[in-house]
């Protein structure tokens, strides 16, 4: 079993992002290897929460230049995770 931190990477957050978790649908940057099983049992665990579903996406790197070099930005795999409607939210800025 792995762990759930190694397949959780971070929060996503953006405009969208946020305007989403009205809904309770959160978005994460989560390990490329994982897949929406794995992603599942992870998010329950780390968070105590009910997932309905969870969508994924794979993002490759754009190419950038810095003058003559040029190179990529990573690429990462996204996930999008509803929560049941019976289930607590997640809450990221408990702090603020």
């Amino acid at each position: 079993m792995t762990n759930p931190h190694d397949i959780i990477i971070k929060p996503v957050v953006t405009e969208q992002s946020m305007a989403d978790m009205v809904e309770k649908k959160y978005t994460f940057v989560v390990a490329k290897s994982a897949n929406k099983t794995e992603i599942k049992k992870a998010i329950e665990k780390v968070f105590g929460v009910n997932v309905e579903k969870v969508n994924t996406m794979n993002y490759d790197g754009k190419v950038k230049r810095m003058g003559r070099s040029e190179g990529r930005t990573a690429s990462f795999k996204k996930a999008v995770v509803k929560l049941a409607a019976d289930s607590k939210e997640i809450e990221f800025f408990q702090g603020m």
